[in-house]
């Protein structure tokens, strides 16, 4: 009798030991759901995160304190299937962060930049934001407060969810050197130009175009207008220089006026000669590569085509672009065009 008693606890003690273990203990109907659990969480936060996916919470307890979760809590990103058991779920909680896919595309702003990651990870955009512009880590670089945005390549890359500001930026460095291959630098240096020199410029070109096929033919012209002394008269920087005076990168500009072209800032390229101090925005790496292998051509003028829309007419010489001009004026003003 004492025998079959103790063969009864065991079976039952088995059975309670496979239930909390092995018995499924998922609730969702999808195939799978996502969870995030943050840096610095519990146990019991854990368990706050899951309970709307779990059944039992308790047996979800009972085994993460027997496997020793509670003590090496992992922050990240975690897919949980449909009918997991707790061991699964602990097994996937601990070792099986997945990664996540960053992009981000042309950001005005540093700000605009840790804004649009910190949607993406864990780190919030105050600390990414100081981690951009950390005084150490750019001057260590290369980098100033004014070319600092020219280190991130708009693109979409793979983190781990809960990467730190401080790393999303290092890797971001890599990417830019890795970017900047010796044939692409030796190309910078041909044209008389730094690296931030040629993001700064495609940056422009990326403003007045956004035909891939056309940039390099943009880029052209204002090389040939660097060669020659010339300004570089691109509206697109007086544009960013009345935003960059007023602080306001949300001001909507539709056309550039006459006055506007006397803003005093090293941004106006109709008051001061040469290339801008820095990116007036993220260029894509396609007008990067625009600058660096741009069309060789004696044009130095370009306006809208306004029968082509989206390309440009170009000129070499003012009194053809005058013609040209004077047709787009004319359009804008059928267009009733203001701010």
């Amino acid at each position: 009798m004492v025998l079959l008693i103790g063969l009864i606890l065991c079976a039952g003690f088995a059975y309670m030991v496979y239930n909390a273990l092995l018995s499924p203990n998922t609730t969702f109907e999808k195939s799978q759901v996502t969870v995030f659990i943050p840096s610095g969480s519990t146990i019991d936060d854990v368990a706050e995160i899951l309970d709307p996916y779990i059944d039992n919470s308790d047996s979800f307890y009972q085994v993460a304190r027997r496997k020793h979760y509670d003590q090496n809590i992992k922050p990240g990103k975690y897919v949980l299937m449909k009918g997991m058991n707790n061991n699964d779920l602990i097994n996937t909680i601990r070792s099986e962060n997945t990664p996540v896919s960053v992009s981000f595309n042309n950001q005005e702003t540093l700000a605009n930049l840790a804004g649009r990651i910190s949607q993406q990870i864990e780190a919030d955009s105050l600390s990414l934001l100081e981690a951009f512009q950390e005084d150490t880590f750019l001057k260590n670089n290369g980098f100033t407060n004014e070319t600092a945005l020219a280190m991130y390549l708009p693109n979409s890359y793979e983190f781990y969810w809960n990467t730190k500001a401080e790393s999303f930026r290092d890797r971001m460095n890599e990417e830019y050197s890795r970017f900047w291959t010796e044939a692409r630098e030796n190309k910078a240096k041909a044209l008389g130009l730094s690296k931030t020199d040629v993001v700064s410029l495609a940056a422009i070109v990326q403003k007045e175009t956004a035909k891939v096929d056309e940039r390099p033919r943009v880029a052209g012209v204002y090389l040939n207008r660097i060669k020659r002394g010339m300004k570089l008269q691109a509206d697109p920087t007086v544009i960013f220089a009345i935003k960059h005076s007023s602080g306001n990168y949300d001001t909507i500009i539709k056309r550039v006026l006459y006055r506007d072209l006397k803003i005093d800032s090293p941004y106006n390229t109709y008051k001061y000669t040469g290339v801008p101090p820095g990116p007036i925005a993220m260029p894509d790496i396609s007008s990067i590569d625009a600058v660096l292998n741009s069309e060789n051509h004696n044009y130095l003028y370009f306006v809208v085509n306004v029968e082509r829309f989206g390309y440009h007419m170009f000129a070499s010489t003012l009194a053809q672009h005058n013609r040209n001009k004077a047709q787009y004026v004319r359009w804008l003003d059928q267009q009733n065009i203001n701010r």
